[in-house]
């Protein structure tokens, strides 16, 4: 079937059918993201990795990640979400073949760089699809669902990753999730089509298309507003600290501190993820509103930060195992930072905004993962134990993100006069 041909057909398929193909692309991008925390003890004993250079192989991928966020952005302005994606992601499978067919570190991060290129688009996609196809109002609830149906991506990254990893190895869990990338590359191109370019509250016709040089530019307005930098600050911690625990030092933690095998350790992150699935869609429909919702957004923050200030002192395996899956759950508030960032800016900005918001996001989990590499090496040098330092270093983290959303310039208020920025 021709692309046109597939795109006449798919003229009539529901939005929540098209929503669905999308979320199999960002599902995939999270079992990318999390394979780490299971592939960390084969890939240390292979590549004889440190602790400094397994926190550079996990954020690799978030780097490349955050990195293309603000270019998949001006893709989707300039050439729609399904052309975006399905010109994007086939790198993820490139990326996966490569890191399976290494046999040193070097290839293996460039690897891990390709894969976040072509998920790059993964869930900007489906943020931007659900802005255009659905209501305003049900936007934070159908983004809540869309992100726990993509998080059952994590779930292959748990016991079912581990086993195969004990049972055939490491390059097995790549090629896997290469092969089912290519499957959801094709259920994109037979399903999705392009969504209607959306118009104003007015009626009036959209905006002409701004070419890339002037796409760039135009995200320098969205850091001249001043209450950018607080909602970015708090973006870079959020979903870094989940993104930390689940997807780099759960494995360690549970099998060094504690003494697990890889299918336990497996079988906790398995449960993480399932509780993790319902957290997201659950806050997504009990969304409080813009007038309370940035004090839940900092109330659920400085409770995340407790639970990883409480897990640093190895208080035993049941509290670290209960508080991991706590975690997963509590997560699920991250949902409510987009509904805050499509209401802090106006209609014409919410595009740049998402890309902006999405860009910190992953570059934050790049950051911290790399930034806990470097003290889990520095503490083990200095006989500190590693799990304290580290686990002590995202909760302070995620403190100074709540800070920064607190105490920085603030959006203006909904009913605020005067005009708004293009």
């Amino acid at each position: 079937m021709t692309s046109s041909a597939a795109l006449s057909h798919n003229k009539t398929t529901s939005p929540w059918i098209m929503l669905m193909a999308l979320t199999t692309a960002f599902g995939l991008s999270q079992s990318f993201r999390t394979i780490a925390a299971i592939m960390a003890p084969p890939l240390q004993k292979e590549f004889g990795l440190s602790a400094q250079a397994l926190g550079l192989f996990a954020g690799s991928f978030h780097f490349a990640f955050g990195a293309l966020q603000l270019f998949m952005g001006i893709g989707i302005d300039l050439y729609g979400v399904r052309r975006t994606v399905l010109t994007a992601f086939p790198l993820a499978m490139v990326g996966a073949l490569v890191a399976a067919m290494s046999h040193s570190f070097l290839p293996l991060v460039l690897g891990q760089v390709l894969i976040g290129i072509g998920c790059a688009p993964a869930f900007l996609v489906c943020t931007v699809f659900i802005a255009r196809q659905f209501a305003g109002e049900r936007f934070a609830s159908v983004s809540g669902t869309a992100l726990g149906i993509g998080s059952a991506g994590l779930l292959l990254t748990g016991t079912p990753l581990a086993w195969l990893i004990e049972q055939q190895s490491w390059r097995a869990g790549f090629l896997a999730l290469g092969a089912m990338s290519a499957l959801a590359w094709l259920a994109i191109f037979f399903l999705v089509h392009e969504p209607k370019a959306p118009t104003s509250s007015d009626g009036a016709p959209p905006l002409p298309r701004l070419s890339v040089l002037a796409a760039l530019r135009s995200y320098g307005e969205l850091f001249r507003l001043p209450h950018t930098i607080g909602i970015v600050a708090l973006a870079s911690v959020t979903y870094a600290s989940f993104l930390s625990l689940r997807g780099l030092w759960l494995g360690p933690l549970l099998i060094e501190r504690h003494g697990m095998s890889l299918v336990q350790s497996g079988n906790v992150a398995l449960a993480l993820s399932v509780v993790g699935m319902f957290g997201a869609p659950l806050f997504g429909r009990i969304d409080p509103g813009p007038a309370k919702r940035r004090r839940w957004i900092i109330g659920f923050t400085l409770l995340t930060a407790a639970i990883f200030a409480a897990m640093a002192f190895n208080l035993g395996v049941t509290f670290d195992v209960c508080a991991s899956v706590l975690v997963g759950v509590v997560s699920g508030y991250i949902v409510l930072e987009y509904p805050d960032v499509k209401a802090a800016y106006p209609a014409s900005m919410t595009g740049r905004a998402m890309a902006v918001f999405t860009m910190a996001m992953f570059l934050g989990v790049a950051v911290m993962q790399w930034l806990t590499g470097l003290v889990a090496s520095a503490a083990a040098a200095r006989g500190i134990d590693t799990f304290l330092a580290v686990l002590m270093t995202i909760s302070m983290m995620l403190l100074l993100g709540a800070a920064a959303f607190k105490w920085l310039p603030q959006p203006p208020t909904p009913n605020a006069t005067g005009p708004a920025p293009r």
